[in-house]
């Protein structure tokens, strides 16, 4: 009785492995593309245009946590680096000398720090949420802003200064992101209390 017990455990316990392993497949395929169709959604207010890639890579590291939520991003990015088209400007090899790829970069970065954070010991707010997409946006901005004034600057040898990339790539996006950033973390608590989380 006791081993067809523990053959019963055994088997069970297999069959809850394979139903989490999908569960995360599922959920981080379908977070790669709901990156790719937010960088492909254009909201134009006033003279500037942003896209909804912000808000979906936040997602993938708050409802994958920290280490499958990067491999979504970093999946995403490979994607578009083979020729896909799946960046907001194309794909190829060649988009790593874009200024705007320090962005990928920093949303991976992003997307493991905010999913860890959030994990950590302690209850699942919208006030940890937010504290943590607020630390991804730190992060966002200065790895960003950071390759963005490099390449533009050594490489593609632009005269913007550092106060005006500033200007576009900062000042002017901040409120934007901010209000993304509360967007995210309700969702994230709303996606936590019906279960939608990988834990």
């Amino acid at each position: 009785c006791d081993r067809r017990q523990r053959q019963m455990c055994i088997r069970d316990r297999g069959e809850t492995m394979q139903t989490r392993n999908l569960r995360e497949l599922v959920l981080s395929s379908l977070f790669v593309a709901l990156i790719a169709i937010g960088a492909i959604i254009r909201i134009p207010l006033g003279s500037t245009v942003y896209t909804l890639q912000f808000l979906a890579t936040l997602l993938a590291g708050a409802l994958l946590g920290g280490r499958l939520g990067a491999l979504a991003v970093l999946t995403y990015t490979v994607m578009g680096l083979v020729g896909l088209p799946v960046f907001a400007s194309g794909g190829g090899p060649s988009y790593i000398l874009q200024p705007t790829f320090g962005y990928l970069v920093a949303f991976m970065l992003q997307a493991y720090v905010g999913g860890t954070y959030i994990r950590r010991s302690g209850p699942i707010t919208f006030k940890k949420q937010l504290t943590a997409h607020l630390i991804g946006l730190v992060i966002v901005y200065t790895v960003g802003i950071a390759y963005f004034y490099a390449v533009s600057r050594y490489l593609l040898q632009s005269t913007m200064t550092f106060g005006v990339m500033l200007w576009y790539c900062a000042v002017l996006q901040i409120v934007p992101d901010l209000v993304i950033c509360a967007v995210a973390a309700l969702i994230g608590e709303r996606a936590y209390r019906i279960g939608l989380w990988i834990k």
